[in-house]
């Protein structure tokens, strides 16, 4: 049974839950008889003072124990007040004794230490709540601010209370510490405030202890008055404060158990405390500074007690600085430690690798730099969340972390970026490190999962005179593992002079690219598909080509991975959309049933705004939503989520025809034909290549083929070339065919032409340049 089950149990118990009803109801009897009888001043009225006192003070002492029992995960906190409650009736007891037996205001030793003793246990009952600090600095803190606020209010409460009171009448020390009690209990109470105040919500008793603790404080303090005065006499109205804060006590026992504190539960870290929570223990300090001199005497002394509480302050106020001093310390380091390390991983983040960096520049001959990026780890993320992208950074870190050792120092400097820095100090070659870091992010036995482990692309960047600064040398690691990544992943290369000018190459071919759409050096080809029945060509593919000033036309394979990779698909894409669309508008005026077909990046099906594109390509160009075709790559529609599966789902309601491209090359197609709103299937031409020859490609296509009539889809066979491919997927029953056989992708006029002028009697040649179909 867990803790929770406990203390419902426990609440739930009839016996406690009577004891503190009727705790409850005969305290509030007993304050509500001795109120009405000291106000009529009936005789007696100081015995029924103590009576009722006692009798208020003994039931809050039960009354804590039966929520002792109630509520077990505040257990300490009952049980302290239990016995605060119990010294105080001790200590009044004593008090009534020893009245009774004719002493007017008994401030004997015995009752010293017993409300000595209650003071210690209630305050240690504020340490155990549920908002108190939980580490000794924070608990030391608590408890000098309110020394510091007792201490300050001793000058003033001399300064208003006692500065007319002859030092003879205060030569008793019993007496004397008798009259401090205010400053007891301003001194809890300020305890209290500083220990519920960063708390949202308060928990209720901590409340109902505060206002016990107030009106404790000012009965006290009315006491303490009155006895300066010399006029106080038991029995009158004031004598019902003290049993009125005890029942303040047994209301605060029937209160709930505490709730889970979010702040703390959820991050581990307490709430930070308001301004005035703050500034709360030095707001008396000032009126005891001006106290102490308002006090002083005609010839300028300061009265012996005030002069001992001022140092006593001034001490308790330089070791409250001291701790201060030492927890800004604490923080400071705890803010370089949250500066310089990754939180995630504990390894040291790009901050600090670049501070270790520069300073290795400065001062050793051979530095050498390993920048790795793990591949495929976005699609983690994405299929499995982030939790489970973490766990696994975590993982391979400590995997990374290992095989480093001491030969290099490795940080996170990105995402799933990490960077290893190799000094003179360090004589192992950054390749050979390089293959230890690939062999420790190897899976193991159990991590086989395709996508669940990531391999990892390092660039290897040495320290040279081309390197003018470390941001120099990030960038020919940078360049290097890129290159990495270009050589199939999972491999390391060192930056070279052929690498830099690739990679110079490379960013000016991005700086122009962003330039082609404005400028209008973008231009759409057409590759006919050809139905293999007839020969007649009943649709083409839009592909689009780049006529760079510098170097000529530039085909898609050139341009299209650097668009993806930098975002610049996204407009290419629209361009392409709407131009495909105004193309087949002219050409279905002579041929109604022609479509077009247009490939869609995998970033662009992620984006909500592929719909409004598509609608107002075709409205725009006055063609019917059904005559576009959108081509999706298989491995984009396997690692979409369910909102790009239900965003095709809206195209296809519109009209617009799906085709899964590359049809083969994936993993898990079977389980997504399912869901996928697709209309046909085009054959990856890596099958049709060898389907002359090759029994297994052969039957691939034919089961490719029945697959896609199971599911009444259409089939597309591409990349036929020859003419024994033509026969093959003929005789196995695809129903369009598309390829350098039929004809080679040509200009929007060309292909018009065969669309005007194509016989449905058979298909046959292919010219060498342009479309031709006899």
């Amino acid at each position: 049974m867990s803790r929770k089950d406990v203390e419902r149990a426990a609440a739930r118990s009839p016996g406690t839950d009577r004891v503190g009803r009727v705790g409850l109801v005969g305290a509030g009897v007993v304050v509500a008889v001795e109120a009405l009888w000291l106000i009529l001043g009936l005789p007696a009225g100081a015995l029924v003072s103590d009576l009722g006192a006692l009798t208020v003070a003994g039931w809050a002492a039960i009354a804590c124990v039966a929520a002792s029992r109630r509520h077990p995960t505040v257990r300490r906190f009952w049980l302290l007040l239990s016995a605060t409650m119990a010294l105080s009736l001790a200590g009044r007891a004593l008090w009534t004794s020893q009245r009774l037996l004719g002493e007017s205001l008994p401030h004997t030793l015995p009752i010293g230490l017993l409300f000595a003793a209650s003071l210690l246990t209630g305050t240690a009952a504020l340490f155990c709540s549920v908002t108190a600090p939980r580490t000794r600095v924070g608990r030391a803190r608590t408890l000098l601010d309110g020394v510091i606020v007792g201490l300050a209010l001793i000058p003033i409460g001399w300064l208003l209370i006692f500065r007319n009171v002859s030092l003879a009448d205060l030569d008793e020390p019993l007496r004397t510490a008798g009259l401090l009690y205010p400053m007891f209990d301003l001194m809890q109470l300020t305890i209290l405030v500083a220990v519920v105040g960063p708390s949202r919500p308060v928990w209720r008793p901590m409340a109902l202890l505060g206002a016990s603790l107030t009106v404790r404080a000012v009965a006290d303090t009315v006491y303490v008055s009155l006895v300066a005065a010399g006029t106080y006499q038991a029995g009158t109205p004031i004598d019902v404060l003290w049993p009125l804060s005890y029942l303040l006590i047994v209301a605060a026992t029937r209160m709930p158990p505490p709730r889970d504190h979010g702040a703390t539960e959820e991050t581990g870290e307490a709430p930070l405390p308001p301004w005035w929570r703050v500034v709360l223990p030095y707001l008396p300090v000032g009126g005891a500074i001006v106290a102490t001199m308002l006090a002083r005497d005609a010839g300028g002394h300061t009265p012996m007690p005030i002069f001992l509480a001022m140092m006593a302050l001034l001490a308790t106020l330089a070791l409250r600085q001291g701790l201060a001093a030492n927890e800004n310390l604490r923080l400071v380091l705890q803010l370089r430690k949250l500066a310089y390390v990754d939180q995630l991983t504990g390894l040291p983040n790009r901050l600090a690798f670049i501070r270790r960096l520069r300073g290795a520049l400065r001062g050793t001959n051979r530095v050498a730099v390993l920048l790795l990026d793990l591949d495929g780890f976005k699609q983690v993320n994405d299929r499995f969340g982030h939790t489970t992208g973490d766990t696994l950074l975590s993982g391979l870190s400590r995997r990374m972390r290992r095989a480093v050792g001491d030969d290099g120092l490795i940080a996170r400097i990105g995402g799933d970026e990490f960077a290893v820095l190799v000094t003179d100090g360090r004589p192992l070659a950054p390749e050979r490190l390089a293959e230890r870091l690939l062999r420790a992010l190897q899976p193991s036995p159990g991590e086989e999962l395709v996508g669940v482990h990531p391999s990892a692309s390092i660039g290897i960047a040495e320290y040279g005179p081309q390197h003018i600064s470390h941001t120099d040398l990030l960038r020919d690691a940078d360049i290097a593992m890129y290159a990495a990544k270009a050589a199939g992943k999972s491999a390391y290369r060192r930056c070279t002079q052929g690498l830099r000018e690739s990679a110079v190459s490379r960013a000016e071919l991005i700086a122009d690219l962003r330039r082609a759409v404005d400028e209008e050096q973008l231009h759409l080809e057409f590759q006919p598909i050809v139905d293999l029945a007839t020969g007649a060509v009943r649709s083409a593919e839009a592909l689009v080509r780049w006529r760079h000033p510098r170097l000529g036309v530039l085909s898609p394979a050139r341009f299209l991975p650097l668009a993806e990779e930098t975002g610049l698909i996204l407009p290419i894409d629209r361009w392409v959309i709407h131009e495909a669309c105004r193309a087949a508008a002219t050409w279905q005026e002579r041929v109604p049933s022609a479509t077009v077909a247009v490939n869609i990046a995998a970033s662009h099906l992620r984006r909500p705004d592929l719909i409004a594109t598509v609608t107002e390509a075709t409205a725009g160009a006055g063609l019917a939503p059904r005559a576009l075709t959108l081509e999706l790559t298989e491995s984009a529609l396997i690692e979409g989520s369910d909102a790009v599966l239900d965003r095709l789902g809206q195209l296809r309601e519109l009209g617009i025809r799906i085709a899964i491209d590359d049809f083969g090359t994936g993993y898990s197609s079977l389980s997504y034909l399912h869901r996928i709103p697709a209309t046909e299937l085009k054959i990856d031409r890596s099958f049709v290549a060898r389907i002359p020859e090759d029994t297994r490609a052969y039957a691939t296509v034919e089961m490719v083929t029945r697959l896609a009539g199971a599911f009444d889809l259409g089939v597309v066979a591409e990349g036929v070339e020859t003419e024994r491919q033509h026969e093959a997927v003929a005789a196995i029953g695809c129903a369009q065919g598309q390829g350098y056989r039929y004809g080679r992708p040509a200009s929007l006029a060309e292909l018009r032409t065969v669309l005007v002028d194509c016989d449905p009697p058979g298909v046959s040649g292919v010219a060498e340049s342009g479309l031709t179909l006899t």
